[in-house]
């Protein structure tokens, strides 16, 4: 299982098939841009509560 099928769902049913976090409707394009613009991964999170820092931690 790679890192990509683990945190992103690509679903049609969710958001028209929009990758989102797995397990939430958040796209993940929303993480990239808080990043892209400086913010915190814990800003993210503060802002997204459906979204645990165990979704998008890299798991073995």
């Amino acid at each position: 299982m790679t890192f990509t099928s683990r945190v992103i769902n690509r679903d049609p049913d969710i958001l028209g098939g929009t990758p989102v976090l797995i397990g939430t409707r958040v796209p993940i394009k929303t993480l990239l841009d808080y990043l892209e613009a400086g913010d915190s991964l814990d800003i993210f999170l503060d802002h997204f509560p459906s979204v645990s820092r165990d979704t998008i931690a890299l798991k073995k």
